[in-house]
């Protein structure tokens, strides 16, 4: 390291994460290591202590997956995450040079491990070097270049696809990506988001292979995850303008974890605009017991589920069971995407069904 002011010194990065894409960090970074108050979103730079068996990969800015070695030194970003099949985690409330804390996802979230899911060995602890900093030694946090948040949509906003699920896991993302495939192929400019998680590029990234013309996420608003957000809302309004500024003729929107859970992600049907634009609701669920459960829940909430989608539709069984039993339409991304798409494509346009 060489001090070149007062607390503030420079330090080279082995690798830059994901998270921090939108400051443009280069690896040589000024870094201040005092204590002082955490706030999340924080720039952070740390030394990877331990190596993992199961969670051993850091998504660079360019989304390519490296190899995490102990000894690495690491630039990330401070924040929480709630994933029911991974990693539990909090921001510290203060922090400093040489503290221990962990990876708590791939695109270099960091923070305080409470818990893992038991499929997963533990995080990879890490060492604070110090956080980045700006020429003044003031830390830099991603809402710096964040997108400025929104009370409303903008007028004429292109109908919504909104994608959500019982949890992670349950099939969203290929369910969302499918179709986009498809309505592309049909002929659609289609944008896509996520709105709800923690701070990684794949999904957008996947997103854009599958057809997308413009991506945007959470991310983009300065947010490395939605723990603690609450009101989701102003940020997914945030999102949805940025890609409506494409002019799309459909927007498909993929809801991060499950419907309940710690990510804010049911404060999005509580939005009565939000939900005036959605033109339908694709849910995904593992089995019947998960679909059921999605399908009561948001006809609770005076919506309902256009399509059932996700894992517990991979065998025709499933399908068989959701028609006949639930009575709504399903429809399975990997064997028939074309009549997935197909389900919703008479929605496009018009607000999701409101029960009377």
């Amino acid at each position: 390291m060489e001090e070149f002011e007062t607390l503030v010194s420079v330090v080279e990065a082995d690798k830059v994460g994901s998270v921090v894409l939108g400051l443009g960090l280069q690896r040589t970074l000024a870094v201040v290591g005092d204590r002082r108050a955490a706030r999340a979103g924080d720039a952070v730079v740390v030394r990877a202590l331990t190596d993992s068996a199961t969670y051993n990969q850091l998504e660079l800015p360019t989304g390519r997956l490296a190899k995490i070695n102990p000894g690495d030194v690491i630039a990330g970003a401070l924040g929480s995450r709630r994933a029911l099949k991974g990693f539990v985690g909090d921001v510290p409330e203060t922090i400093a040079a040489g503290d221990r804390l962990h990876l708590l996802n791939m695109g270099g979230v960091i923070g305080y491990c409470k818990g893992h899911h038991s499929s997963l060995s533990d995080a990879i602890e890490v060492e604070v070097v110090g956080l980045v900093c700006d020429e003044q030694g003031r830390p830099r946090n991603i809402a710096d270049a964040a997108l400025p948040l929104r009370d409303a949509l903008p007028e004429g906003c292109a109908p919504l696809v909104i994608v959500a699920g019982a949890c992670m896991n349950s099939g969203k993302t290929f369910a969302a990506v499918e179709l986009i495939r498809q309505a592309t192929r049909a002929g659609l400019r289609v944008a896509a988001g996520k709105l709800s998680g923690v701070a990684a590029l794949r999904d957008t990234l996947n997103m854009a292979d599958h057809g997308a013309s413009a991506v945007a996420s959470f991310l983009d608003c300065g947010l490395p995850s939605t723990v603690g957000v609450g009101d989701l809302a102003p940020v997914a309004k945030a999102i949805i303008g940025k890609l409506n500024d494409t002019a799309p003729d459909l927007i498909v929107i993929e809801l991060g974890d499950g419907i309940l859970g710690g990510y804010s992600v049911e404060s999005i049907f509580d939005d009565e605009e939000l939900r005036g634009a959605t033109a339908a609701i694709v849910f995904c669920a593992s089995d019947y017991v998960g679909a059921w459960g999605g399908i009561e829940l948001f006809r609770r909430r005076g919506l309902k589920v256009d399509v059932v989608a996700g894992s517990v539709t991979d065998a025709q069984m499933g399908e068989d069971y959701i028609v006949g039993e639930l009575g709504v339409p399903a429809g399975n991304a990997k064997r028939n995407g074309a009549r997935l798409f197909e389900l919703i494509r008479s929605k496009i346009g018009k607000p999701a069904g409101v029960l009377a």
